[in-house]
């Protein structure tokens, strides 16, 4: 919901009003849901960029804001020129800010890019992003995201500011009103990300509200494959003075992709209710999503070298695979204001999440050969995660505070169970169908029960947070300083016997330092410190060393204390009120495991050092732009056993690229052309730098058509993905010390209509 339209009552005509109040964290008085008054539309729309002391009530006219995107009396930020992204977002806990005003770069992309270009999941949203790439889990079909060069899973993802809510493998994009992502290392914003991932950015989703206005939308669509879809999106507000409010989205999918005989089911449900009153105020959302797909392709693994990518609908898949998922959340959000300075917040979610899944994934041998193996299993997750904390804001003499703690806890419950089978030969480019290989037998050829997975692993963090950001030079000059004290406790049990086989339970302090100041209005500049932290590894069962034989690990099982990244990053923002960006010079440091004289420890470093150019805005009325680039030099340092050492990690890109235009026809009234290109260079598929996938470069195209047919708004739209056809490996690797190729989507045309009724 970006904007609410509001009845002045002047008698003026109807206004669009954006929901910009901040007003959570900078403690201005709950009175979002309260009269206010309000000046005539034009005097708003003059006043509007001018800056005003942080923490004072904004006086508008009187009118009545009643809706807001969450249980907060600020509500979603200000979109910006354009309307595909917003003019900041959440920072984790310090709330929304404005992007000229925090020490970090962030883009949130909102719900009209969502709609317009139309995306189908999380991935769509971010390929806008030149900072992300999309690659795919382990041995699954996870998608999972590379941000300034270091692996997010979709686990590690964020609902509404809470970790481990949404479904593991697939986010439809009709659960999301905006998409935000923010580049760098986050432990302090937003605690340490369960699934050990997150360090170089992490992506927040926020959820659907009803809006002021009565909304009933159905959409319907297909691909040229065979696959069809059809979504409906209803919204009112109700009771007296319309403060509830309740959001109803439900979508299905349905039909063979553009991959050859690869077929895909989706059904998605999401309630979102809440409840705006004058100081308390309280959301919930309840979301549930079934994801079945049947002959997946694979992903392949190089071993004798790096094969030409097949037709890009080509599938090597065997038709006894698939892979499926069920998940459903809940989650709930309450806010109090105690006084016009200080609010307080409690947020709580659960998540049951059942998947199965039959693969084969391919070992490329070389000259198309391929070998194989059946790998089948079968998990359950259960999640709980809360959050709860204050926000205030205070003057002392000439400087302003606001200030912030929290204290956040999660816990996940993992069952498992596998089986696999004895290894079978194909052909990457004339792939054979072979009947379903048996289960092998074996130590380690299965684990656990198929039909009754067992607890294998359970994870629980707890952390407490405070952070005060100062304002200097009546707010020209920002200070943020602040900690999290953050706890990581891992147990992981034997698949067979239940029996735990380990245990870590580890502590670490984790700090944030960043200051921005406004050189005008235009321009910022910005500096911080942060740390990212994730789970350490554990040691493997054998080692190799160079030229000598294989033996075995001493400390084999062990985990490492919790890797803490660190982060310095400087930058320059720019808001020319049509046209925004930011230009941002960061280095990144990883620490892994490696193993000396048979002991396996900390010993490794991955080094990200880059420049990463963002814009976005409508700097030509009727002409968006959208997009960046972002270099990487992502080094090895301190390796096992050295042989590595200066070489680049696998799957890094040193240049991504993306460029995003719509462009309104004149004298056509509601017709609008887009394209995007993405370019993506080479990437080292092994340590040793001796394989590599070649660079890519992927054109989009797109049109849409507004109209009104009997008073209802029509929109038309056409999405052709990859139009020239291109046969890419779009990455390699994305699971640490791994190199899978994935291939890139075909072709893809995608036709949909959308009624507003």
């Amino acid at each position: 919901m970006p904007s609410l339209r509001l009845p002045l009552r002047t008698g003026a005509v109807s206004a669009l009003l954006p929901v910009c109040l901040a007003a959570s964290f900078a403690g201005i008085p709950a009175m979002a849901q309260q009269s206010v008054t309000t000046q005539p539309a034009d005097e708003v729309q003059a006043a509007e960029g001018q800056a005003s002391p942080r923490g004072e009530p904004l006086e508008l006219p009187e009118t009545e804001v009643v809706a807001s995107a969450d249980a907060s009396a600020g509500g979603l930020t200000e979109p910006y020129a354009g309307e595909q992204v917003a003019r900041g977002g959440r920072v984790g806990i310090l709330g929304n800010q404005d992007y000229m005003d925090t020490p970090f770069t962030s883009t949130a992309y909102t719900s009209q890019l969502i709609q317009d270009q139309p995306a189908r999941s999380v991935s769509d949203i971010v390929q806008n992003d030149p900072s992300v790439r999309v690659a795919r889990g382990f041995g699954n079909f996870q998608e999972l995201y590379v941000v300034r060069g270091f692996p997010l899973f979709s686990d590690d993802i964020s609902y509404n500011g809470l970790y481990g809510l949404l479904p593991r493998q697939y986010v439809a994009a009709e659960f999301i009103e905006r998409a935000e992502v923010f580049r760098g290392a986050s432990a302090f914003l937003n605690g340490a990300a369960p699934g050990s991932t997150g360090l170089g950015g992490t992506i927040n989703l926020l959820p659907k509200r009803a809006s002021n206005e009565p909304l009933t939308r159905l959409t319907v669509g297909a691909e040229n494959g065979g696959q069809g879809m059809v979504a409906a999106d209803i919204g009112r507000r109700l009771g007296p003075e319309n403060r509830f409010g309740v959001r109803l989205n439900a979508a299905k999918r349905d039909g063979e992709t553009t991959v050859e005989d690869e077929d895909r089911t989706l059904d998605m449900f999401a309630l979102g209710l809440d409840y705006q009153g004058d100081r308390f105020r309280l959301s919930a959302d309840v979301g549930h999503q079934y994801h079945f797909i049947d002959s997946p392709r694979p992903s392949v693994t190089p071993s004798g070298g790096i094969p030409s990518a097949p037709d890009s609908d080509d599938n090597f898949a065997q038709p006894w695979t698939y892979s499926k998922e069920k998940q459903t959340f809940g989650t709930f959000r309450a806010e109090y204001d105690f006084s016009d300075s200080i609010t307080g917040w409690l947020a709580a979610g659960v998540r049951k999440g059942e998947e199965y899944n039959r693969l084969a994934n391919p070992t490329y041998t070389g000259a198309g050969s391929t070998s194989s193996s059946l790998f089948e299993n079968a998990r359950e997750d259960d999640v709980s995660t809360g959050e709860i904390g204050l926000r205030g804001f205070a003057v002392t003499g000439t400087v302003s505070h606001q200030w912030v703690m929290s204290a956040a806890i999660f816990d996940s419950e993992e069952r498992n169970a596998y089986a696999t089978s004895d290894a079978f030969d194909g052909n990457l480019y004339y792939p054979i169908d072979v009947p379903r290989p048996p289960y092998a037998t074996g130590p380690f050829a299965s684990g656990g029960a198929l039909s009754d997975p067992g607890v294998v692993g359970r994870t629980h963090t707890q952390s407490l947070a405070i952070a005060d950001t100062l304002g200097f030079m009546d707010d020209r000059l920002l200070v943020t300083l602040g900690a999290r004290r953050q706890g990581i406790e891992s147990k992981s049990y034997d698949y067979n016997t239940g029996d735990r086989t380990a245990k870590d339970k580890r502590y670490e302090t984790t700090p944030v330092a960043g200051v921005v100041y406004k050189l005008t209005d235009e321009v910022s500049v910005y500096a911080n410190y942060i740390e990212g932290l994730a789970k350490g590894d554990t040691a493997p069962q054998t080692t190799t060393p160079p030229g000598g034989t294989e033996t075995t690990v001493l400390n084999a099982g062990q985990a490492l204390a919790p890797y803490v990244s660190k982060q310095t990053e400087i930058g320059v923002k720019y808001d020319g009120g049509n046209l925004g960006g930011s230009l941002a010079v960061f280095s990144t440091e990883k620490p892994f495991g490696v193993v000396t004289d048979r002991v396996f420890h900390e010993g490794g470093e991955q080094r990200n050092r880059g420049i990463e150019l963002s814009m976005f805005g409508e700097p030509i009325y009727g002409v968006r732009l959208l997009g960046g680039v972002t270099l990487l030099d992502a080094k090895l340092n301190d390796t096992e056993y050295g042989i590595n050492d200066g070489n680049h990690a696998i799957g890094v890109a040193r240049t991504q690229a993306n460029i995003g235009g719509e462009w309104d026809v004149p004298g056509l009234s509601g017709l609008t052309l887009t394209s995007r290109v993405v370019y993506t260079s080479s990437q080292y598929a092994t340590m040793d730098n001796e394989l590599e996938i070649p660079s890519w470069t992927r054109l989009d195209l797109g049109a849409r058509y507004r109209m009104v047919i009997e008073d209802r708004d029509v929109t038309l739209r056409a999405r052709l993905d990859n139009a020239t056809g291109r046969d890419y490996w779009a990455s390699t690797g994305g699971y640490p010390g791994s190199n899978y190729l994935v291939l890139g989507a075909p072709r893809t045309l995608s036709l949909s209509a959308t009624v507003d009724f």
